[in-house]
């Protein structure tokens, strides 16, 4: 069972990237600049299919993330609120769509410039990306595999120790 104190720090890291602005809350804004962001760099049309799934899947965990409806996500609302069911049933399926969007050649796996790109499209650090990258390529083919990535970002909300996320946050 992972420690308590430690869960809550990895969140505030996530929180503080969903924080595009640093104000101290997420914001609708935020969540959606980040799909906006990867849209742009992914070079896809408004009216792509994967850039429609990206952001009819982000409405519904925006929803489910602002429970409340008032807009904003504190750092309180999204620790009580993401776990591991959240991220299985939610999280993961929005994470998904923004892994398709920077997938060009749709074989469910990024090269090494399609993960930078999608990863500092959603706000980490330029530069973190090549060490997530290596953290996450272990078979060194190149390649990161849609459920490896998905599994990494998981691991590491909940607790359970991720290179990938120790990389990027």
């Amino acid at each position: 069972m992972p420690d308590p104190q430690v869960v809550e720090a990895l969140k505030a890291r996530v929180f503080a990237m969903l924080d595009m602005d640093g104000d101290g809350v997420a914001s609708r804004q935020d969540y959606f600049i980040r799909i906006e962001r990867a849209v742009k760099a992914s070079g896809r049309a408004d009216d792509d299919p994967l850039v429609l799934a990206a952001y009819a899947k982000g409405e519904r965990a925006w929803a489910a993330m602002d429970a409340n409806g008032d807009g904003i996500m504190t750092f309180d609302e999204y620790a009580a609120w993401v776990d591991a069911e959240k991220f299985d049933t939610i999280c993961k399926h929005a994470l998904s769509a923004l892994f398709d969007l920077a997938d060009a050649d749709q074989d469910n796996h990024l090269n090494r410039s399609e993960f930078t790109m999608l990863r500092e499209a959603l706000g980490n650090q330029v530069g973190k990306s090549d060490a997530a990258f290596a953290a996450l390529d272990t078979d060194k083919d190149g390649r990161v595999g849609r459920d490896e990535y998905l599994a990494a970002i998981r691991a590491y909300v909940t607790g359970e120790g991720s290179p990938m996320g120790e990389a990027l946050y």
